[in-house]
């Protein structure tokens, strides 16, 4: 896979470019759908699988201030995309400048000019360029002048729910993991590096912490989960808090992971949490032992979430 952060990097037409545009947030199961036909393509015309995406998000640039947490931060976007199986990905700045760029210019200097197209892929919705004038019907005219092909595709349901990363965000904030999960084709996950906490975890509950900060926009709703962590490219279970530690006092939103049967020092290291299944609410205790005691049964229940998985 290649990834171009600039369009100047285009010294020339990619190879029967097959595209699909988007802000792709998520990566959920409806761009995994795009992505599958942008390949399809791209095989029968011996072709290159392209998909085309935005730094930052156009609504923080639009709209300073008023967009919602992001599902995946980019680097992350990226990732996906990339096991999508996705030949190149064009990941462009955007500015107030790209922004103002008509829909018909966008097509004929960036999309035919530049990189060449010869087919694009795109959702029922699609809008684009100034002021989001252009559509689906302009690239079919468009494509008849230039010579690309045009392929829409239907919205895509999850258990009848239209997958959409408006959902998915909604149901991460609520703790519907197990629901985003069917949208996202995948568990929620966060990465962050982890920081010096209170030092509560080890010395005065028995089970030590990795206290992180998230990269991640999004967290999921309060509360203790079962999950996956992914450090140095190896999974292990165990178990995250997410909340402010009543037990303690309020304080400022923390993310707090034991890691079930594992030893070593990752203060400093990045690591991932795939979120596999919420356990309970945080609630208050009214003694650290009396804490302690709730969670070796989370421990227990965690244990049998990862049994029943097999895992």
């Amino acid at each position: 896979m290649t990834i171009i952060k600039d369009l100047k990097q285009l010294k020339k037409p990619l190879r029967n470019p097959v595209l699909t545009i988007g802000n792709f947030d998520g990566v959920h199961m409806g761009h995994l759908a795009l992505f599958r036909i942008v390949k399809e393509k791209a095989a029968a015309m011996d072709g290159t699988s392209v998909v085309m995406t935005f730094e930052p998000h156009p609504i923080k640039v639009m709209k300073p201030g008023n967009g919602p947490p992001l599902i995946t931060p980019t680097e992350q976007k990226l990732r996906l995309i990339n096991e999508a199986g996705i030949d190149v990905i064009l990941c462009i700045p955007f500015t107030k400048q790209f922004a103002a760029i008509s829909a018909r210019d966008f097509v004929k200097d960036i999309l035919v000019g530049i990189i060449g197209l010869k087919a694009i892929v795109v959702g029922y919705d699609y809008a684009f360029g100034r002021g989001r004038e252009g559509n689906i019907e302009l690239l079919r005219e468009m494509g008849l002048r230039h010579g690309f092909q045009v392929f829409a595709i239907e919205p895509v349901h999850a258990d009848n729910t239209l997958v959409s990363s408006t959902s998915i965000r909604n149901m991460v904030r609520e703790g519907r993991l197990s629901e985003a999960k069917k949208l996202l084709g995948r568990d929620y996950q966060i990465t962050g590096i982890v920081v010096k906490g209170k030092n509560r975890g080890a010395r005065l509950l028995g089970f030590p912490t990795a206290n992180m900060e998230p990269v991640d926009e999004l967290t999921p709703k309060p509360g203790v989960y079962a999950v996956r962590v992914l450090i140095d490219e190896k999974a292990y279970t165990g178990l995250t808090n997410i909340g402010y530690n009543p037990t303690f006092g309020d304080g400022p939103l923390s993310v707090e992971t034991h890691v079930l049967d594992f030893s070593g020092d990752l203060l400093g290291k990045t690591i991932r949490v795939d979120f596999i299944s919420r356990l309970r609410d945080e609630k208050s205790f009214d003694s650290a032992d009396d804490l302690s005691a709730q969670i070796r049964k989370d421990v227990e229940e965690a244990r049998r979430v990862f049994s029943k998985e097999g895992t």
